[in-house]
């Protein structure tokens, strides 16, 4: 029997658990069935707060298909929101995920919903694709840039993109983007999910920074618009191969809190 939460950063939904006062593991196949929308809680993913010796606290952020995932942004928000409501307040939070250090703050708090500002890492590279773009932000992300993205078939696009020959054996989040200088409009299909999600924090972060580059850097402060609602990065760049002092700020939203029976 697990004692979970539920939070969501857009639409974006993960179930958390507390780990710093337990030892238990689940299998791959236990987290799969957690964040499955039929015969578990449903998410796009789980996540554990964890103690470190450290910083305030350790991420560990697995897909829904219950394998360890890289980063997540929206998970990042929602874990900041998570610790503050178990207790560790802190001006600036610091906590250990799996692409290395984060720092973050709470902006403005509400009983179940607050505005969070979550520091993600550095980028040191580009990659240019004609018109489109590769780059990691903690997750590895396809940019492709699009007219009338609302009217794309999110699900077989990125599809044939993440299966395709360069992509199929690590997987890449695949982003459509459209751009009206700062404004844009991201729909994203993420891999371990398989399918589009409400939101995507890496994947909004690195939309804003391949949009300053298409617009020769004039632009370092991004209103993003997602189909869970509304996001906003900004960063620092100086030559557009290094981006530094990325902010990805946005609502982390608790849902609920239960328990469920693990049947396996």
């Amino acid at each position: 029997m697990i004692h979970f939460y539920k939070y969501h950063g857009t639409g974006n939904d993960f179930v958390i658990i507390n780990m710093t006062k337990n030892s238990f593991s689940l299998t791959t196949e236990q987290i799969a069935f957690i964040c499955d929308r039929h015969k578990g809680i449903g998410a796009d993913g789980l996540m554990m707060l964890l103690n470190s010796e450290d910083s305030d606290f350790r991420m560990k952020y697995y897909n829904s298909d219950g394998k360890e995932g890289s980063m997540c942004g929206n998970g990042g928000r929602c874990m900041l929101a998570f610790a503050y409501d178990m207790g560790i307040t802190k001006e600036v939070y610091r906590f250990i995920a799996i692409d290395g250090n984060h720092e973050g703050r709470i902006l403005k708090e509400h009983p179940t919903e607050k505005l969070v500002e979550l520091k993600m890492s550095d980028v040191h590279e580009t990659k240019s694709l004609n018109n489109n773009f590769e780059i990691n932000t903690g997750s590895p992300h396809y940019l492709d840039f699009r007219e009338e993205v609302e009217k794309l078939d999110v699900v077989e696009e990125g599809k044939a993109i993440r299966y395709s020959d360069a992509y199929q054996e690590e997987g890449i989040n695949v982003n459509f983007v459209e751009q009206k200088k700062n404004q844009l409009y991201v729909r994203t299909y993420e891999r371990g999910v398989e399918n589009e999600t409400l939101a995507c924090g890496t994947g909004v972060t690195a939309a804003a920074i391949a949009s300053s580059i298409r617009q020769n850097l004039i632009y370092k402060n991004f209103n993003i618009k997602v189909l869970g609602g509304q996001l906003n990065v900004k960063f620092e760049t100086e030559d557009g191969n290094f981006f530094h002092s990325i902010y990805l700020t946005g609502p982390a939203v608790f849902v609920y809190e239960g328990h469920i029976n693990i049947p396996f």
